[in-house]
C-alpha cells in the first residue's frame, strides 16, 4: 500500500468518524427514558419501551465502530496497515475502503 492510498484511507477514516459521532448523538437523543408519568396507553407505552430497546442496540452498534474507527486512524501509518490482523496476509484495498474500522481480510473476519 503506497502513501497515496494511506492518506485516502486516512481521510476516508476521519470521514466515517464523523459520520458515527453524529449518528451515536442521534442514537443517544433517541434512547432517553421513557417516563412514567407519560400519559399514553398501555400498548403504546409497550412498544415505546421496545423501540427503545431497539434504539439501545443501535446504539451500541454505533459506539462500538466509532471506537474501531477511531482505533484505525492511529494506525493508518503504521507498516502492518493493510495486513490482516490474523494471518498477516495484505488486505485488498477495496475492503479496507468498504471496512476501514475491520482489521481481518474476508477469510478471517467469518
Amino acid at each position: 500500500m503506497d502513501d497515496k492510498q494511506r492518506e485516502e484511507i486516512k481521510k476516508l477514516i476521519q470521514k466515517k468518524i464523523l459520520q458515527a459521532e453524529k449518528k451515536v448523538t442521534l442514537y443517544q437523543e433517541m434512547a432517553q427514558p421513557i417516563t412514567p408519568e407519560n400519559s399514553i396507553g398501555r400498548v403504546s407505552r409497550m412498544d415505546a419501551i421496545n423501540n427503545k430497546g431497539v434504539l439501545e442496540a443501535a446504539l451500541r452498534k454505533a459506539e462500538g465502530r466509532l471506537s474501531a474507527l477511531r482505533s484505525m486512524v492511529n494506525k493508518v501509518d503504521d507498516e502492518d496497515f493493510g495486513k490482516c490482523s490474523k494471518c498477516k496476509i495484505e488486505i485488498p484495498v477495496g475492503r479496507v475502503l468498504l471496512m476501514p474500522e475491520s482489521p481481518y481480510c474476508v477469510n478471517c473476519a467469518r
